[in-house]
């Protein structure tokens, strides 16, 4: 049996990206086992992966070298018998846990002066791989070929893990559920305003619909901002839901308004009608991948702009793309 080691993504939304490469490894070997080493908080979506048989934590937060730490993992590794390892961020600390671990096949792309620790090293051409998906997918082909046409990630939710979420925070079906995705790790422009998302709702919710916000921790006073505005009975579920059971509740969405965020590609490997918004960042690299998403943003000269908060302090990009905008990129309710 051949046995991979998966250096995955730092971000939810990218992990989300990778799953066509688990899914053509394991098309190519249906024996193969796949073990995906990434931060803990993307396991949440990891687990919601058939391809993947096991999960590793990296322990080594963004930016810190740690080459004791990465040095003791790497040797800790050397006895779990990998035959390749593939190393999906460009970063040469990302490749130094493969190396140390003395995996005999290390892939990854070209970067950062890591050539020296990869021996099955890709030069990217970014005109023939656009999309950071077809990136990760080539990877699964020694001649870095992506398949056409090309598949979209797809998460699988859990029926029993949903039923006892829903029981847990007693949420019930009896209405159809629009998801609110108010949230953003990356920065604040990149997040519609709450008074937005709130009109949203309140429109919605006239209509019959309920309202379920998801999101993290951090993304609970948002949420709060939203329910506040809203005067009618709105779930903020932000912060109390682990990554896989919020899965496990957006596969019930049959609406779902979201900024650029993990929580985006979730929806659209559920396969869930969703708007996606963007506003500083552009969705020429990261877009939602589903026939059900649609992308909307106002494409100012400023933006994207890629910061983390708008250095021009007003982020029309964002304020300006209005409410009904949303609202009528959904079909009206029969």
């Amino acid at each position: 049996m051949k046995r991979i080691l998966i250096v995955g993504a730092a971000w939810v939304g990218d992990a989300v990206l990778a799953q066509p490469l688990f899914s053509a490894l394991r098309a190519t070997s249906p024996e193969v086992h796949l073990t995906v080493m990434g931060p803990r908080w993307t396991h949440g979506v990891l687990r919601r992966m058939p391809e993947v048989d096991a999960l590793l934590d990296h322990p080594f937060p963004h930016g810190r070298l740690d080459l004791p730490g990465r040095w003791r993992l790497g040797r800790t590794l050397r006895s779990e018998g990998f035959d390749q390892a593939i190393v999906l961020p460009n970063s040469w600390k990302s490749a130094l846990v493969p190396w140390f671990a003395k995996i005999p096949r290390r892939t990854g792309f070209i970067g950062e002066q890591r050539h020296w620790l990869l021996n099955d090293a890709r030069r990217l051409n970014p005109e023939r791989l656009p999309l950071m998906m077809q990136r990760f997918l080539s990877l699964a082909n020694p001649q870095g070929q992506c398949p056409e046409p090309l598949p979209h990630p797809r998460l699988v939710m859990d029926p029993e893990s949903q039923s006892r979420t829903l029981e847990r925070l007693n949420l019930s079906r009896a209405h159809p559920i629009a998801i609110l995705c108010p949230g953003a790790e990356y920065g604040p422009a990149k997040r519609w305003p709450a008074a937005h998302f709130a009109q949203v709702a309140r429109q919605w919710m006239s209509q019959g619909w309920q309202i379920w916000i998801l999101g993290s921790a951090k993304d609970h006073p948002v949420g709060a901002e939203i329910v506040r505005l809203v005067p009618a009975p709105v779930q903020n579920l932000c912060g109390i839901t682990a990554l896989e059971e919020a899965v496990d509740l957006m596969a019930l969405a049959q609406r779902v308004v979201t900024n650029d965020s993990g929580l985006m590609h979730v929806a659209a490997a559920l396969g869930r009608p969703l708007v996606a918004l963007f506003g500083s960042s552009s969705p020429q690299f990261t877009p939602p991948l589903s026939a059900q998403a649609r992308v909307l943003r106002l494409g100012l000269p400023c933006s994207p702009c890629f910061q983390r908060t708008c250095p021009l302090v007003h982020l029309n990009c964002l304020n300006l793309l209005g409410p009904e905008q949303v609202l009528a990129s959904f079909p009206d309710p029969t």
